[in-house]
């Protein structure tokens, strides 16, 4: 799929929307990250900005991209366009995003989730070139995984495979307020790990500044990080359970941390568990990577006139 043309990849996020330009062999050209808008039509505005601030970049017109790919933290509606499942964004229920931003940028989008997005570029660019059975684990403002069994990305009936926050552990699963971000989720997101040092210390503090404190010894960060990787362990085991991935790649704000990294592994016999645990084998961006190569795939189909 390499061609003429420029190919955008956008990864939208809860917090911060990253993008990147890439030629028509889907090497990455231009890049840029910026705070996500509030939402609504505002976000709609604000993803046809970073395109065409991408374009301007590369010194091309947004006619001269033809397609773009974005990877959102939720589960995309096929029937809609919508962005279901996804309490990190406020992109009301009845936004069509493809179908929006299609229109104002004169070409092929495609919306996929972001972690979905992520496993795609892992598969084509990472681990996936040595084995073509794993999971990819995002940690960060939420949590997500994207499934690729026999180099295949699975979606599931609704497209929610994969959407391990709803998890029913980590936290109470009977209480109402977890069922918006999901019981595992509330206990080891970013988000989760900033608030419960708060609780403990009555002291504000970023998630990286808690790692930052544990390992500095501070009592407090670390009993917060040993229930992180208490709980993050057991899900992860969970998903062993039933899937059977030949490893687990870590990625996120969180996840990708090393340090975090070695103390799942240490972790893991605790539970009767023996993981292959890595970091991304993607040289870059997984998730802008993955973009990239699905807004080629839409630019293909849409040649070939497969894909309205």
């Amino acid at each position: 799929m390499s061609g003429t043309g420029w190919l955008a990849g956008i990864d939208l996020g809860g917090t911060k929307i990253r993008a990147a330009l890439a030629d028509g062999d889907q090497r990455i050209r231009h890049q840029l990250e910026i705070a996500t808008a509030a939402g609504g039509s505002e976000l709609v505005d604000q993803l046809v900005d970073v395109v065409t601030c991408l374009a301007h970049q590369a010194s091309v017109s947004v006619t001269d991209i033809r397609g773009t790919a974005v990877g959102g933290a939720g589960v995309p509606d096929r029937h809609t366009g919508a962005l279901e499942l996804a309490p990190n964004l406020t992109t009301p229920r009845e936004t069509d995003l493809a179908g929006a931003l299609s229109a104002r940028l004169g070409h092929p989008v495609v919306v996929e989730n972001d972690v979905n997005t992520a496993a795609v570029g892992e598969l084509h660019a990472g681990v996936g070139r040595d084995v073509d059975s794993f999971v990819f684990v995002a940690i960060g403002t939420g949590i997500g995984m994207g499934v690729v069994i026999d180099g295949h990305l699975v979606r599931g009936a609704t497209g929610a495979a994969g959407e391990i926050g709803y998890l029913p552990i980590g936290s109470d699963p009977r209480d109402p307020a977890h069922h918006v971000r999901g019981p595992f989720e509330e206990a080891v997101s970013g988000p989760a790990i900033a608030a419960r040092y708060a609780e403990l210390t009555g002291r504000p503090a970023s998630t990286r500044d808690v790692f930052a404190l544990a390992a500095d010894g501070d009592e407090s960060a670390t009993a917060v990080i040993d229930r992180l990787v208490r709980e993050l362990a057991k899900g992860l085991v969970a998903v062993n359970a039933v899937l059977d991935p030949a490893c687990f790649v870590l990625g996120g704000g969180v996840g990708s941390r090393p340090d975090l990294l070695a103390r799942l592994r240490a972790e893991l016999p605790a539970l009767g568990a023996d993981l292959d645990l890595r970091a991304s084998g993607v040289p870059g961006d997984p998730a802008l990577v993955g973009a990239v190569r699905l807004a080629a795939k839409a630019s293909f189909l849409t040649s070939e006139g497969r894909l309205s």
